[in-house]
This record gives C-alpha cells, structure tokens and sequence, in this order.
C-alpha cells in the first residue's frame, strides 16, 4: 500500500528535538567498520531502510554487525581487516551512497559482485563512478545507458591515479578513495567544489592517513583500518525541513546534536540571508565530526539568488529550501543544480510541478527554477493534491508547505520517507505539524 501524508493547514513549529541521525555517516560507519580489524562501536546510527541495507551488504561480505536492542541506534562491528565473497549480489534498496561506495570498496578488494536497487535508483547515474574505477584497473560495467545493475568482476590490484572531476560529487570521491585504501601506490581526487568530506574525516577517525591540500584528497594504498568508538551527530538535512519549517511559520525550534560540517551548512547560510534568525549554539565534537544545537526562529524573508558555488553545501537541502522561497518575498532564482535532477527524483521538475499545483509561481530551468514568493505574511499554498514522486526529501519539503497553506495538502507515495527519517511524523507532529500518514 501507498502511504501519504495529510496535513491540516496552519500551525507553526515550536521546542525542541533531535532530528534524524546522520545519514550520510550512518553509511559510511558501518563500511568502515566493517573493513577495520577488531571491534567498532557505532552509537546513534540512523536506522533506516537505506542503513539497513548497508549493514546487509557488510554482512553479506563477511562482517558481524551486531545491534543493541536495548539501546536503539547502537552497534558492534566485528570487522576482519577484509571482506570476502559471500555473495554474488546486493541489494542496495534506494541508496545511491550504498551503490558508490561499495562499488569502490567491491573494486579494491577484489570482490565479485553485482549491486542492484529500487527502481528509482535503477535510473541514476552510475558511469561516473564505473569510468573512473575501471582507469585504476578495475573490471566494472553498467547497463547501456550507465545506470545499474554495476556488476564487478575481482580481479588483480588496482593501480593508484589521479582523478579530476569534472562534475562535483561526494559519492564519487568517497568509492574511489576507498578503492585507494588498496591500490598500488598514491591514489588522489580533485573536485571543482568542496562536496562534504565526511569520508575523509571518517577515514581519519580509524586511524588512516588522509592528505588534503586545497580540493584534492590523497591516499596511500596498504592502509589498515584500527577500529573506532564514536557517536552519529543528528542529520542536518534531515534538520533543514525542521529549519524551514519553523522560519516560515514564525515559530521557533531548537536542533540539538546537529551536524555542523563546514561542507554541510549551506542551508543555514542560504536561510540567514533569506532572513531567518539562526543561531548555531553549544558548538561540541562528535568522533571526527563538528556538532552544535541550532536555534531556528521565524522572520521576514525574502528572495535571494543562489549560484553555483552555494549548490554542493546545500544539495540535499534545496526541496525544501524551495518551500522557503514560495514563502518569501520576491524572487529566488537558483542556478548550476543541474545535479538536482539526477537525484532520487529529478527533483527540480518535482517540486516545480508539486509548487504549481498549490498555486506558487515558478519556472524551470536546465540547471535549476526561477521561484516567484508569494509573500512572507498569511497563506502562500492553495492547497490540494501533489506527487512526491517516491522522494523521501520531496515528500517532507511539501509536507512543511502545510505550515502556510489555504487548505488541506496531500502528498503522495510517501513510503521512502523510512529511507532517511524512519519518525518524521511522529517528530514533526510533536514540534507543531498538523500531518498524518495514511495508507492507500
């Protein structure tokens, strides 16, 4: 059965809460552990659909993963400083971060494996981390057109090379350091903007050396992973909705444990000269990572421009970052996220079609919109029935729209929301929001 969201009209979001953990790091926590030699200790992780399936895939290789039950989030790694061929194939359900990244640990170790997943990530882009790979020596294809299956094929050592990216992505960078962890000498990436450098941050917390100048990141072939004890910070995508939320509705709400990475708070940046009020507050270190509460209040926003240097900081953030720019006044123009269509959904197209059917102003681009605000005083959404498309982060952006809407919104095929934010109603019903979920 189909789940949607219905969410009355009006409210605003108020308190405090802990948004969703680190998805992102969730991922990467687990593959590391899993290559380490000995026992990690992994608290707060996110466990949700997409995490589940990268604790599977370790599994499947040879790793023990143990969860606590009595303490939710926590888990063991028993990694063997290897993985091995337990399994021909790997189910890797709607996580592109899963795909990328075990591609790039299957290539450096020697794995044959074939990666497969739902059918929206069958449709994204998995050349760009197959080319790449397959110059380091590696025995790797797509389909046809370069989506999945990935199929890998071990072989012999990898060969160190350096990579320059044409086209920024964190995915990448990450699956072909890792494939360096086992390659024949210096194995280096340089991209054209910073993306989020949680992989190398991570890299460093079990105790591998990682050299970074400027946008390049190195690695030598040969390292051994030590086992780590850290602690996931909260998502600050998952926050961003929380964010949005309470900037539009004039409430106010405090986000503990958030994430902080310089290469993540692009949100916060765009929203402040939005005209929301943030303060970022109780500044701490979780493991390799910067963490603090951030204390998000309403105030009059308005419409802003937004290039392409702002796009890598905020990617994951923009659907709802677009519900913002309804809100706001005047005009939000948003250029070079071409990378938004290649997501879980073409997400530009999503939401432009979802912000139409409640009434807001927007146009398309190539490579982003042109958003019109209705205003930052009184209902902006019409209200009626939009499409998520099956994107977890389409579905909670309009959920927020709610906050201003004329009358009752319905978002559609909501089921993926468990893939990063397995609570989200139960969170955002707590902090104000008039939503319920709905099957059928």
């Amino acid at each position: 059965m189909s789940e949607k969201f219905v969410v009355s009209p009006g409210g605003e979001l108020n308190g405090e809460l802990r948004a969703a953990s680190d998805k992102s790091m969730s991922h990467r926590a687990v593959l590391l552990a899993s290559l380490a030699n000995g026992a990690s200790e992994i608290s707060r992780v996110l466990m949700s659909e997409d995490v589940r399936a990268t604790i599977a895939a370790a599994q499947l290789c040879g790793a023990e993963v143990r969860e606590e039950p009595e303490r939710a989030g926590r888990l063991v790694v028993n990694g063997r400083g290897t993985l091995k061929n337990a399994a021909a194939e790997i189910y890797c359900g709607n996580s592109g971060t899963l795909m990328r990244l075990f591609a790039g640990i299957a290539a450096g170790w020697g794995l044959a494996v074939r990666l497969e997943g739902d059918s929206s990530l069958a449709r994204r882009p998995m050349r760009r981390v197959a080319e790449p790979l397959s110059r380091m020596g590696a025995n790797i294809k797509t389909a046809p057109d370069g989506t999945p299956p990935v199929d890998i094929t071990g072989g012999g050592r990898l060969r160190g090379t350096a990579h320059v990216m044409e086209i920024a992505s964190a995915q990448v960078k990450s699956a072909l350091l890792l494939a360096g962890l086992r390659a024949e000498g210096e194995t280096s990436v340089s991209e054209p903007l910073a993306t989020r450098d949680h992989t190398e941050r991570m890299l460093e917390a079990f105790d591998v050396r990682v050299r970074r100048e400027n946008l390049t990141a190195s690695v030598s072939g040969g390292a051994v992973l030590s086992p780590a004890r850290f602690s996931v910070p909260a998502d600050i995508s998952s926050a961003a909705f929380f964010m949005v939320g309470a900037a539009i509705s004039g409430g106010e709400i405090l986000l503990k444990e958030t994430g902080v990475n310089p290469t993540r708070t692009g949100a916060v940046e765009l929203l402040r000269r939005m005209g929301a009020r943030i303060e970022v507050l109780n500044a701490c270190q979780m493991g390799a990572e910067p963490a603090a509460d951030i204390l998000v209040s309403g105030g009059e926003l308005r419409g802003i421009e937004i290039s392409a240097a702002d796009v890598p900081s905020a990617i994951d953030e923009f659907p709802a970052l677009f519900i913002a720019a309804a809100a706001a006044k005047g005009e939000t123009v948003l250029t070079g996220a071409a990378e938004l269509r290649t997501k879980e959904s073409d997400r530009i197209a999503a939401m432009a079609a979802g912000l139409r059917k409640l009434g807001a102003e927007c146009e398309e681009t190539e490579d982003g919109i042109i958003i019109e605000g209705a205003g930052d005083k009184g209902a902006v959404f019409s209200g009626g029935e939009v499409d998520s498309r099956g994107d977890h982060r389409v579905a909670m952006a309009f959920a927020m729209a709610g906050l201003r809407a004329k009358s009752e919104i319905t978002v559609l095929d909501c089921g993926n929301v468990a893939t990063s934010f397995p609570d989200f109603v139960r969170r955002a019903t707590a902090a104000g929001l008039r939503i319920v979920r709905e099957n059928g």
